[in-house]
């Protein structure tokens, strides 16, 4: 009841008030609404895994394994004249901040350096000067360990650094450009720790590998990843059988081991492909199958003594397969086989498709190079060549390797003019000048020969292993293969004198 003496409330005040009210009523009815229905509040929690992801660790591998890794520095006698560092994209300003012997400081005062360029007082100075600088592993207790060829090449003082920092001289064992491996000795009292290569047999895509290595000289660095593919043809030489793996790998790191989670060297790190000259993920080992037997030939005796056939080879596509009546496109084309090689002399000739050696299937060039390079030079082996329809074993004697030093003479000129039409292949051809063979005078764009790589220039010597002198030759021998009921026919062609096989479609023919 309002009494004169109680103070009046305005309306103003009381809407305010009234509006409070409405408010904490609301608020009630959200905030209380579960208990009144009888029901118990549930307040959200954090998520979480009542039993952690047992994420993979390498500390112990890496504990037992990086005594055995070392820095390689190579020094050679060259005329310090010009400097040869990488190019960089960045700086760091504040390196002489750093405390001495921090490796980061070495490493950008060494690169300014190179920048510069030489300094007056080591122009034109002879000396034994840094050209390269790399990893390697231990591979036995005495001393013997392994890196990459291009590491130690053109080196003429070889310097260890162990994983304590401790710096040992070595000198080189042997040397292998074809796999680009190589073998230094250290001559010291002392036990090393070392390392074995495993069974790359059992490598599977997939698998866990951790790189131990020297990454822009900043010492014993650590990074895992996984197998990527295996068997990869880099176009490094040969013989390659390269392990593709995505950890981290940089300049450094050549010579350096992958390992698996047992310890062993799986692959010795040689190369990495990058637009930028850093690590984005595909580098590639040379896998510890083919390095173990280099390895122990070099320790044996410096070298590597490798069979040879004398003989140069090419794939065997789905093409060329059916023009030699083939029911699969493996095996390696003989292209040439030299005049004087071994191949040759046992009467193996070009045309004839090597499909086994020894009673084992060879399923691509590569394998066969591998497969030969196995083999003892002066040892007699079986070959088994596919001709004119049919298998045939060949006895080689096999020779030695020679130094690839051999250079192919020049292509010779085509001389363009009218020529006689090959309408179906789309080419133009003449007769050679000296009578063996048709010069290609012409290739119609888009045609079977074009896709395939013929040019004008190259010298068509033989159709389906005949000799063509003039066009009703080439014509005769595509009547062949279709009566024999074959959808393709081999061109044997001669460029820079190289041989290589061609096959054309018999219906475009």
């Amino acid at each position: 009841m309002h009494t004169e003496n109680s103070p009046r409330k305005t309306p103003k005040i009381r809407n305010r008030l009234m509006a409070a009210a409405a408010s904490i009523a609301i608020a009630g009815a959200i905030g209380f609404g579960a208990m009144t229905s009888g029901t118990v509040p549930v307040l959200a929690e954090a998520v979480r895994l009542e039993r952690p992801v047992q994420a993979p660790s390498f500390a112990d591998i890496v504990d037992k394994v990086s005594p055995a890794v070392v820095s390689v520095r190579v020094k050679a006698d060259v005329q310090t004249t010009s400097s040869s560092g990488p190019e960089m994209f960045f700086d760091f300003p504040g390196f002489e901040d750093l405390p001495d012997g921090h490796p980061l400081k070495r490493f950008f005062r060494e690169f300014r350096q190179d920048r510069r360029g030489p300094q007056p007082e080591h122009r034109n100075r002879n000396r034994p000067r840094p050209v390269a600088q790399g990893s390697g592993f231990f591979i036995s207790e005495d001393g013997y360990l392994v890196t990459n060829n291009h590491v130690v090449d053109g080196g003429a003082e070889f310097t260890i650094v162990l994983d304590d920092g401790t710096e040992l001289d070595a000198k080189l064992v042997g040397a292998d450009p074809r796999t680009d491996l190589a073998v230094l000795k250290v001559d010291d009292d002392r036990k090393f720790t070392y390392v074995a290569f495993a069974d790359d047999a059992n490598v599977r895509v997939g698998d866990w590998v951790v790189a131990v290595g020297n990454p822009f000289g900043l010492g014993g660095t650590v990074t895992a990843g996984i197998v990527s593919a295996r068997g990869r043809d880099i176009g490094a030489g040969p013989y390659d059988d390269f392990l593709q793996i995505d950890a981290a790998v940089n300049r450094g790191n050549s010579g350096g081991p992958a390992f698996n989670l047992s310890g062993e060297v799986v692959g010795v790190n040689t190369a990495i492909f990058s637009p930028s000259g850093g690590n984005v993920g595909i580098a590639f080992a040379i896998s510890s199958s083919i390095a173990k037997d280099v390895v122990q030939d070099l320790i044996d005796d410096g070298t590597v003594k490798r069979g040879w056939l004398g003989v140069h080879i090419q794939p065997v596509n789905k093409d060329i397969a059916e023009s030699l009546g083939l029911e699969e496109d493996r095996g390696a084309l003989i292209a040439d086989a030299e005049s004087d090689g071994p191949a040759a002399k046992a009467g193996i000739k070009a045309g004839d498709v090597v499909i086994a050696v020894e009673g084992e299937q060879v399923k691509s060039p590569r394998e066969l190079a591998r497969m030969v390079a196995k083999f003892e030079p002066g040892k007699d082996v079986e070959v088994t060549v596919w001709r004119n329809g049919d298998s045939e074993k060949v006895n080689v004697k096999l020779g030695e390797m020679p130094a690839p030093d051999q250079v192919a003479a020049a292509n010779p000129d085509a001389s363009p003019g009218n020529g006689d039409s090959l309408t179906n292949f789309g080419l133009t051809v003449t007769r050679a000048e000296d009578g063996n063979g048709l010069v290609v005078t012409d290739v119609e764009p888009g045609s079977d020969a074009e896709q395939n790589g013929i040019r004008a220039g190259d010298i068509i010597l033989k159709v389906n292993s005949e000799e063509v002198n003039s066009p009703s030759d080439v014509t005769a021998a595509v009547e062949d293969a279709s009566k024999a009921g074959r959808t393709a026919v081999l061109f044997q062609i001669r460029r820079d004198d190289t041989n290589r096989f061609v096959a054309l479609p018999v219906a475009e023919g």
